[in-house]
């Protein structure tokens, strides 16, 4: 089911992130369960995750909205892909931008940056954060295509 039919049957039920997010995967529909990244400009976090067993979660990476470092690349991505991740979902930048456009992989984020990030071991996984004017929580569940992202507290259809 898309964004806008989710909307229009749960109402209230579901929370739309309000943020200018570009699709950049090979896959502009996704959905699954959350996992989440919080970090500034180090891509730590964002490593561990994606090298573990995606079972079609998606990860949401609260980079602040710094579009100065990208905290995900091809390399990253094609581990996602290779892990069954369903998608990626980034408040900041991205690069590799054309390679990550070829993969079976949901990735949104606000832009790109061509700069890697410094890899400082800070960040924190599976923690709420407080992002396009929502909460987003650990085992919430996301779905995202063309038109946007929305949450819920579990599966809608």
């Amino acid at each position: 089911m898309n964004t806008c039919d989710l909307c229009d049957l749960h109402g209230e039920a579901v929370r739309v992130l309000e943020l200018p997010l570009r699709d950049y995967g090979g896959r502009a529909a996704f959905a699954g369960t959350v996992s989440t990244v919080q970090a500034h400009e180090d891509n730590s976090r964002v490593r561990e995750a994606v090298h573990e067993a995606g079972a079609g979660r998606v990860l949401v990476v609260d980079g602040g909205g710094s579009l100065r470092r990208a905290m995900l690349g091809d390399l990253l991505a094609a581990k996602a892909v290779e892990n069954g991740w369903a998608g990626v979902v980034v408040v900041g930048a991205i690069r590799d931008s054309a390679a990550i456009g070829a993969m079976e992989l949901g990735v949104k984020a606000l832009g790109t940056c061509p700069r890697k990030t410094e890899r400082r071991d800070q960040g924190l996984r599976d923690v709420a954060l407080e992002i396009g004017g929502v909460t987003v929580r650990p085992g919430d569940w996301l779905c995202a295509d063309e038109d946007g992202v929305v949450l819920a507290d579990a599966v809608l259809r």
